[in-house]
């Protein structure tokens, strides 16, 4: 069921191993290497998204895997999120 002004941040979106096919939509050079959904909600809440994770789901285009979902405020576009998202995890995993 989709919820008004909150936009769905998949890990697929983000992750530097998938394809565009297989659901990654920002580049690969701005993508990370497998993001857990931890570090997605840890990204989206420093950047004032308001993150709720429903660890349960499943990503339509890998029904098989329960990866997960994180919704977040509806700002910006989400590539745009997604961007800003991936270089908040890049940026904690250079510093740890």
């Amino acid at each position: 069921m989709k919820e008004r002004g909150k936009l769905v941040i998949w890990p697929a979106y983000i992750d530097k191993t998938k394809t565009r096919n297989q659901g990654r939509i920002i580049s690969r050079k701005k993508s990370v290497k497998e993001p857990h959904l931890s570090e997605i909600e840890v990204a989206a809440t420093e950047l004032g998204l308001n993150p709720e994770v429903e660890a349960d789901k499943k990503y339509p285009r890998s029904w098989w895997e329960r990866s997960g979902r994180i919704l977040v405020d509806n700002t910006e576009p989400k590539t745009k999120i997604a961007r800003l998202i991936a270089d908040s995890i890049k940026k904690k995993r250079n510093t740890a």
